[in-house]
């Protein structure tokens, strides 16, 4: 019986762990094939981590079979205030560092960002957009999930015409990519591992 229940426990850890680290609406349909569930028990997972998240600073909205981990609309302006303060600094090495990602190897979503950086982008990505740094579209794919690029207002203020004229602009890429097939290979997903694994596999209310 305390198996059973470290067992879920474990479910619902992982579930949350995935949520934060996607970042973005998150079908039933890939957190059960994720998570090795059934129907019936992501559903169960997902009642139980609202109920855990009543009374916190985060909670589960849910539409058209997806569900999405957000903050919670009280702490608005909190968020506001620390979004405010953020512009009004110069760019931080983690920004700077996303945003090179973002230059030398969009279109890219959010989830492989994360995914290359080893942490969550999702508050350096928000300010680069406010900035108006990157810019973002729907994934063809997933209409869910966006991808990220350089604006047109960074390219033009680098003083470039395209931004495969960055330096080294192919070789790094390269880099990057072959970086990130490294990190592919060496992972091998199991359910009673995926929430460690989700702190290597990077993949917010955008």
């Amino acid at each position: 019986m305390i198996n059973k229940e470290n067992s879920n426990l474990n479910k619902i850890r992982a579930l949350e762990a995935a949520l934060f680290i996607y970042g973005e609406p998150m079908s039933l349909k890939k957190i059960q094939d994720l998570l090795k569930v059934t129907g019936e028990e992501i559903q169960e997972l997902v009642k139980e981590l609202r109920e855990l998240l009543n009374g916190r600073g985060l909670r589960l909205i849910e539409q058209d079979a997806s569900i999405q981990l957000t903050t919670h609309p009280d702490f608005a302006g909190l968020l506001e205030t620390i979004v405010k303060d953020e512009l009004t600094k110069d760019l931080t090495p983690a920004t700077l560092e996303t945003l090179a990602i973002v230059s030398y190897t969009g279109p890219i979503t959010r989830s492989r960002i994360d995914y290359i950086r080893g942490v969550n982008s999702s508050y350096i990505l928000r300010n680069l957009l406010i900035r108006g740094l990157v810019d973002r579209k729907t994934d063809p794919n997933r209409s869910n999930v966006y991808l990220y690029t350089v604006s047109f207002d960074l390219i033009r203020h680098l003083g470039l015409q395209n931004i495969d004229e960055l330096p080294d602009f192919l070789g790094y890429r390269n880099l990057v990519m072959k970086a990130e097939q490294n990190l592919d290979s060496s992972l091998t997903p199991t359910s009673d591992e995926i929430t460690e694994e989700l702190k290597n596999d990077k993949g917010i209310n955008e």
